[in-house]
């Protein structure tokens, strides 16, 4: 096997690894980006990739939705699972629920939801993120008050 193939194949073992283990070196990409200010440990919603992806995907938001003020998260807290769906025969698609507050750089701290779906990644590789922060769903995409994040 050649040297490309062997890290094309490591790379697409590394986006298919399932949540629950370690993804080793490519986990640790952006995990100094953020604090996250936690007492308990809050497995999946907690990690780096996760907080990163919600991070960034909100950067983008303030800068592209109208009215939205220009501001970035800087901070997590209390970082809990809400509820954790499994796949099954009539629901193939895996989701866990998570909730915490965000603190943005403007100082003001707002309630945050999200939805971690595996296998629903790009092409079906990897993992979808889904948020909602408070205030912030000018076009009602998850409902009044981030309701379908819940």
């Amino acid at each position: 096997m050649t040297r490309f193939a062997k890290s094309a194949l490591a790379a697409l073992l590394a986006l298919c690894t399932p949540l629950g283990t370690s993804l080793g070196v490519t986990q640790a990409v952006h995990a100094a980006d953020l604090a996250v200010s936690s007492d308990e440990d809050s497995g999946v919603c907690g990690r780096p990739w996760v907080l990163n992806r919600i991070t960034s995907r909100f950067s983008y938001q303030v800068h592209h939705v109208p009215h939205l003020p220009n501001v970035q998260i800087v901070d997590f807290q209390g970082i809990h699972q809400q509820e954790y769906l499994p796949a099954n025969e009539t629901w193939p698609i895996g989701r866990l629920y998570c909730g915490a507050t965000v603190s943005l750089s403007d100082g003001d701290a707002r309630p945050i939801w999200y939805l971690i779906e595996y296998g629903q990644g790009f092409a079906g590789v990897g993992n979808n993120v889904e948020f909602c922060v408070a205030g912030f769903d000018r076009w009602y995409v998850y409902d009044g008050r981030c309701r379908v994040l819940r």
